[in-house]
């Protein structure tokens, strides 16, 4: 095995690894922004420090002369202080790959819970490694059928002893939340319909009254409204719309 990337390079790039994951998920994200759903904010607290199965561990020194370690674990543990679908029996299997001369490095996996309740929480998560904590971001779906999961996940992290006080969201550095579905309701205005029949009372250029009802005048009817008086007879029809009174048609009558 041979590694050509320097200790700083590899941070460089977990870093910059992460935060472009970061960035597709808030692409995708936003591209929910136009489907009829809703997002609620949720947050969980998690421990995996239980060893399950095998372990594949391989060492090697890059040519710069640092300490690489890669890792395959899975650990189980539970998840509490949260929402049904996000608390229960956790299993994670990991991957890490750690520079442990710098100690820094990255770690992705496959995260699950299982709630009492039925079903299965699934996430997927890319993180950066920092002296034993880890702070990434995990997708995936609910246990709750038809619900996302966007989640910013941080954790302790060691390959000897596992993952230890993991929050899924409910941190200073971020949040979480769930996709599910909703419908949008139609913002209907509120339209109302008047009439009148009988004596001009009052016209101007931007209203006229008729038998005791006062219409605003909308520019497309003015050159019609200044051919009546005061005393004329007419019939006028009007819409309340977003408040206001507007005149919609205008005809003369006979006395």
């Amino acid at each position: 095995m041979r590694f050509v990337h320097s200790g700083g390079n590899m941070k460089r790039l977990a870093l910059a690894g992460a935060a472009t994951v970061a960035l597709v998920a808030a692409g995708i994200a936003v591209a929910h922004g136009n489907d009829n759903q809703t997002v609620t904010k949720v947050a969980s607290s998690f421990m995996a420090t239980t060893l399950s199965g095998k372990t594949d561990t391989k060492t090697c020194t890059t040519t710069d002369g640092k300490s690489l370690s890669t890792t395959r674990s899975t650990w189980t543990g539970t998840a509490s202080t949260g929402p049904a679908d996000l608390t229960g029996a956790v299993k994670i299997a990991a991957n890490s790959m750690i520079n442990t001369t710098d100690n820094v490095g990255e770690v992705d996996g496959h995260l699950t819970i299982s709630p009492t309740g039925g079903g299965k929480t699934d996430l997927h998560f890319t993180s950066v490694y920092d002296a034993g904590v880890l702070s990434g971001l995990a997708t995936g779906h609910s246990a709750t059928h038809g619900v996302q999961v966007y989640a910013n996940l941080s954790s302790g992290f060691s390959t000897t002893t596992g993952f230890t006080g993991g929050k899924i969201g409910g941190t200073s550095g971020g949040s979480a939340v769930e996709l599910g579905p909703a419908h949008c309701a139609p913002n209907k205005a509120v339209k109302e319909n008047s009439n009148a029949v009988g004596s001009v009372s009052a016209v101007s250029a931007t209203s006229i009254t008729v038998a005791g009802v006062t219409c605003a005048v909308p520019t497309s009817l003015a050159t019609k409204v200044a051919a009546f008086h005061v005393g004329d007879r007419a019939h006028i029809e009007c819409s309340l719309v977003s408040g206001t009174s507007s005149l919609t048609k205008i005809d003369a009558r006979k006395r």
